[in-house]
């Protein structure tokens, strides 16, 4: 447990670092909106900037996400929540302390590589079991509740908030704001894929040890086919089951100091009906 609390922990700062890092060097230089609740706490600030009242960024991305961590350290879980906290503010302290400079002055370069590092550093941040707070609470928790994931709704949600940011301050940065928007998004989908399946077909000598292994420490079912092999003409089994793909290294772990010799083909798992048990978030 310390182990993994270290890793979350160093997953946590460099999430924050790599995401303040991100808004000060390819965001801001451009005019350009975040996401979720980080992007409602820079509008309103800047909404409140025309009306001359201070209101920052940091102190409206801590305000936003509180009530909804209050509502979510029961429904996902307290660790994660707390770690998701710290990371927002961490964020809030980084954007304060590091430089606004850009690096390039073209556009479309800051927001291919803003969006890519602000993707990573929230798929960081979820790799670590904490989050960036805000839509990835509501994201997570949306997404525990139906067994899959919905970023693809949350980018819907940030283009209708982008929506108002540009009939506010102008189309043509809500439109580039939207194009980030799609590329972190993208990043996220790509290397974070806690609620994405797939199928194990594993073949034996040794069902039973086996089997009783994967029971031992997997909650999900296992299917179990007696044959021969048509080469060896030995006695094999081939066992079926579909699990989450962050559970696959594992689970091969564990097998194969069972059986060294087994053989292990994992499938993509486009659509699975029935019942699948999703290992909750601590």
């Amino acid at each position: 447990m310390k182990k993994r609390d270290l890793i979350m922990a160093a997953a946590v700062m460099a999430s924050a670092l790599l995401q303040a890092f991100a808004m000060n060097t390819f965001l801001e230089p451009v005019g350009l909106l975040p996401s979720g609740f980080t992007g409602i706490a820079s509008l309103l600030s800047r909404i409140a900037g025309t009306l001359g009242i201070h209101f920052t960024t940091s102190v409206g991305m801590v305000a936003l996400n509180i009530p909804v961590a209050m509502f979510c350290y029961r429904q996902i879980g307290k660790k994660f929540v707390i770690f998701s906290m710290v990371q927002v503010v961490l964020s809030s302290m980084f954007l304060q302390i590091l430089a606004s400079e850009p690096l390039f002055d073209d556009v479309l370069l800051n927001i291919c590589f803003g969006g890519f590092l602000y993707g990573l550093a929230i798929s960081i941040a979820l790799k670590g079991n904490a989050s960036t707070a805000g839509m990835d609470f509501i994201a997570l928790y949306v997404s525990n509740r139906l067994g899959k994931s919905i970023w693809q709704y949350v980018f819907v949600f940030n283009c209708c908030l982008l929506c108002v940011f540009g009939a506010l301050f102008g189309w043509e940065h809500a439109g580039y704001s939207i194009l980030f928007q799609f590329i972190a998004t993208k990043t996220i989908d790509n290397f974070y894929h806690r609620f994405k399946r797939v199928t194990l077909q594993i073949t034996t000598q040794k069902p039973k040890e086996v089997v009783k292994e994967y029971v031992s420490f997997c909650k999900h079912g296992i299917s179990v086919v007696d044959g021969y092999g048509g080469y060896s003409g030995k006695n094999m089994s081939l066992l079926h089951t579909v699990v989450s793909t962050y559970e696959v290294q594992d689970i091969l772990f564990h097998l194969t100091k069972v059986d060294p010799a087994l053989i292990v083909n994992v499938m993509p798992t486009e659509t699975f009906i029935g019942s699948f048990y999703q290992k909750p978030l601590e």
